[in-house]
């Protein structure tokens, strides 16, 4: 297996990884996105809510801030020693207390812990007018994907590592150039060639402007990977927790398989 880094930032990356099945990227794709414990709001205890949304559409709305937190410190519910009775291991309380006329932001939640707060703090969650008020305290658990959207880790996508051939009495033309929406193919001297074949997003206009004169194909067993985080992990947290995941359903199938000898 063969990984390359092709683009890295605070809220994405992309790589390329070779010499792996479709199987494998997609297993890989399913964990990263619905199997990695990420913090979201739980539960949401309403004291007083004057606005113009029900209690229901502001839980869901908090539900959805994705929130920082520290991996080593808390546990999911069913794995900490209360048994999932509640602590400080396993619930973060926020709280919120605004009165109108304002906007009501990400950012006016207060955070029992230190290490817990929302990932951007202009997401609107409702707008107060004169006279109205919203006042409740809510909890944030671990959580995965599988189980509701608002622990998805990461929005992720895969594609074959792509393959640009140009035959080689392809003759320069402007109309190639300009048709590749990618941006990738120009002409240099007296040849068409194509700058890097990995950001071709497989279209194949330049297949069929050159009548098949310049072939797109993909690697079979290549794929480029891109990861965005939809949470408080870093996307490079995501994909290294992915493979351990991974990593830990092999040993367990392995395991289960020698019991059958």
């Amino acid at each position: 297996m063969k990984i390359e880094i092709l683009n890295k930032t605070d809220s994405e990356i992309k790589f390329l990884v070779e010499e792996i099945k479709p199987s494998f990227a997609s297993a890989l794709r399913r964990i990263m996105i619905s199997e990695i414990p990420t913090l979201a709001i739980e539960w949401v205890d309403f004291r007083k809510n004057d606005s113009a949304l029900s209690d229901e559409v502001i839980a869901n709305r908090l539900g959805q801030i994705p929130l920082t937190f520290d991996t080593k410190v808390y546990n999911l519910p069913k794995e900490c020693r209360c048994k999932g009775k509640g602590c400080s291991r396993c619930q973060i309380k926020l709280s919120l207390k605004k009165k109108g006329p304002c906007m009501v932001y990400s950012s006016d939640l207060k955070s029992d812990a230190k290490d817990v707060k929302p990932v951007f703090d202009k997401i609107l969650v409702v707008e107060l007018f004169e006279g109205q008020e919203l006042q409740f305290e809510a909890i944030a658990q671990l959580g995965f994907g599988k189980d509701h959207v608002k622990w998805q880790g990461a929005v992720v996508g895969y594609k074959n590592k792509p393959l640009v051939i140009i035959e080689k009495d392809v003759a320069p033309n402007n109309e190639f150039v300009e048709h590749c929406p990618a941006g990738i193919l120009k002409i240099d001297g007296n040849k068409l060639v194509c700058t890097d074949p990995l950001k071709c997003i497989l279209c194949m206009q330049c297949v069929e402007i050159s009548e098949e004169k310049i072939k797109v194909e993909t690697e079979e067993n290549s794929f480029i990977f891109n990861v965005e985080t939809a949470s408080g992990l870093k996307p490079e947290e995501i994909v290294l927790t992915a493979t351990e995941i991974l990593e830990s359903k092999l040993n367990e199938f392995n395991k289960s398989l020698k019991k059958l000898k």
